[in-house]
């Protein structure tokens, strides 16, 4: 590092940081120390591991420039998540800024929901009617997918599955896309396409779905909600009435999934009753699924009944 590259002064990263958590303490940020820390290595670029051997260096002023701006934005309020612009969700690092929902510890319960599904199915398939089931491959629909998380993590933990990601936002595609690209060749199989719910899936698919999953829109106008929810896509959080697109999720699968096709919804504690109420009385079961926090969180439906 040359002296026109380094930060003027005897600045060293562990002052810096605990200056950071300071002015964040300061900002009334609740997590300061964690804050601090994790902008510090994302601006060093040091894995956590190497952040120890960091601490003692002097900053780059150009890593200097990103960590101040990153602290602001977190002394303003803005989440973490989008500060940092990446989170760690199950086995995946992803890209994520304000177009899509921050992946949380409820939706990494729901991919792992989606995850045993499609094992199941892969069991369940050759059991069922018609025989040709069986012979179908498994096709998996995110349908809302935001930053892909759900879906890619299927797509990565899923050997010889096709993945469909969708959203009626072309902006998180655009996220979604970027996290795929960072899935590699575990991603080959997997699809985008824009659009409401199943209209944005091709016509032919209808009827061949092994599992569809998603965590829509489920957060009424007048919920007591988190301030810091409110950085968030609006349209990808809030819903009037709150379990609308859970219903229509739920009435419409049915004609896209095969017979032994699973069904896999994160929402609200307080709507998994109902929802399970209406899957019951559509798929051949439906059971309620808590959260790593013991709250009810998802609703898992198993193959749809057969109307004649």
């Amino acid at each position: 590092m040359t002296d026109s590259e380094q930060a003027s002064g005897n600045l060293d990263w562990r002052t810096l940081v605990a200056a950071a958590q300071s002015s964040l303490a300061e900002a009334g940020v609740p997590d300061a120390d964690i804050s601090a820390r994790l902008i510090g290595q994302r601006a060093t670029g040091a894995e956590p591991g190497e952040w120890v051997e960091v601490l003692a260096d002097a900053p780059h002023k150009r890593h200097l420039a990103h960590f101040d701006a990153m602290v602001e934005r977190r002394c303003q309020g803005e989440p973490l998540q989008y500060v940092l612009g990446q989170w760690g969700f199950r086995h995946l690092d992803l890209f994520v800024d304000n177009r899509v929902l921050i992946p949380r510890p409820e939706t990494e319960t729901v991919a792992g929901l989606a995850v045993t599904e499609v094992e199941s199915v892969r069991h369940a398939a050759g059991d069922v009617t018609p025989e040709d089931v069986a012979e179908l491959p498994v096709i998996v629909a995110d349908l809302g997918t935001g930053s892909g998380a759900i879906g890619l993590s299927v797509a990565y933990e899923c050997s010889d599955v096709d993945v469909w990601l969708t959203d009626v936002s072309a902006a998180a595609l655009t996220v979604a896309r970027a996290n795929l690209a960072g899935l590699g060749t575990k991603g080959s199989r997997v699809r985008l396409a824009e659009g409401s719910w199943f209209a944005a899936l091709s016509p032919e698919l209808q009827g061949r779905l092994s599992v569809v999953v998603s965590n829509p829109p489920y957060v009424g106008h007048d919920d007591d909600i988190d301030p810091q929810i409110r950085w968030e896509p609006a349209d990808a959080l809030f819903a009037e009435p709150a379990e609308q697109h859970l219903v229509h999720l739920v009435e419409t699968a049915t004609s896209w999934l095969h017979d032994a096709g699973s069904l896999i919804l994160e929402m609200a504690p307080d709507q998994t009753s109902t929802i399970q109420q209406l899957a019951a009385s559509l798929f051949d079961e439906a059971t309620v699924h808590n959260d790593l926090a013991g709250r009810p969180r998802a609703v898992v439906a198993r193959r749809p009944l057969q109307r004649n």
